[in-house]
């Protein structure tokens, strides 16, 4: 919108005003001053050429952060018990709040650089702060993850969804597919693999892009 319009709506609602509901001179004159006064903000701070840009659903983040946690688990076979410095990510990414997350992981890989946990959790975090794309940082945290344990199912999974998520199907796909050509025969993640496999084989053949979910 530009502040030609905006201007024509505010005279407009104070004429509707004035004939709706009679004052004296002086209540007419405050809500003309007040009118006035938010053009003027506007015209100072507003930025009518900006595109608009969608907000994330809080829920919805939570939501998110929610499901990476307990499919991290799920994959890695235990919790994150004696873990502080999961617990506390956790706690985080269970409200949405992605950012801090990171910023735990960071000190916590600081620490321990070969803390393939802590690598794989900063990079789910970094990709719900990028609303589930694929971000520089969040491929180094999931190599970082690999180096740390590369028998571990988790880096190549979440890399492999972060990958499909981001439009780059067929190598999410790969990584999938070599995953589950090593999984062991009575690995518990192995159905709900195959599953994911089957319905990103169908987004590959209808060129769809998968949702943006954990």
């Amino acid at each position: 919108m530009s502040l030609l319009p905006i201007a024509a709506l505010a005279t407009a609602a104070l004429a509707a005003l004035l004939l709706l509901f009679p004052a004296t001179r002086a209540a007419w004159q405050a809500v003309a001053a007040a009118l006035l006064l938010g053009l003027a903000g506007y015209a100072a701070q507003g930025h009518p050429g900006l595109a608009g840009h969608p907000t994330v659903n809080p829920q919805a983040a939570a939501e998110s952060g929610s499901g990476a946690i307990a499919q991290r688990q799920a994959l890695a076979g235990r919790d994150s018990q004696g873990q502080s410095h999961l617990i506390i990510a956790e706690a985080m990414l269970r409200h949405g709040q992605y950012a801090n997350a990171a910023e735990i992981l960071r000190g916590a890989v600081e620490k321990n650089p070969n803390d393939g946990d802590a690598w794989l959790a900063m990079g789910n975090a970094l990709v719900g702060h990028a609303n589930g794309t694929l971000s520089p940082a969040a491929l180094y945290a999931y190599r970082r993850a690999s180096a740390a344990d590369p028998a571990a199912p988790g880096p190549p999974f979440f890399l492999g969804l972060a990958l499909a998520q981001s439009g780059r199907l067929q190598e999410g796909r790969e990584l999938w597919a070599a995953l589950l050509a090593r999984a062991p025969a009575d690995a518990p993640w192995k159905t709900d693999l195959e599953r994911r496999l089957q319905m990103l084989d169908g987004f590959i053949a209808s060129g769809q892009m998968p949702p943006r979910v954990q």
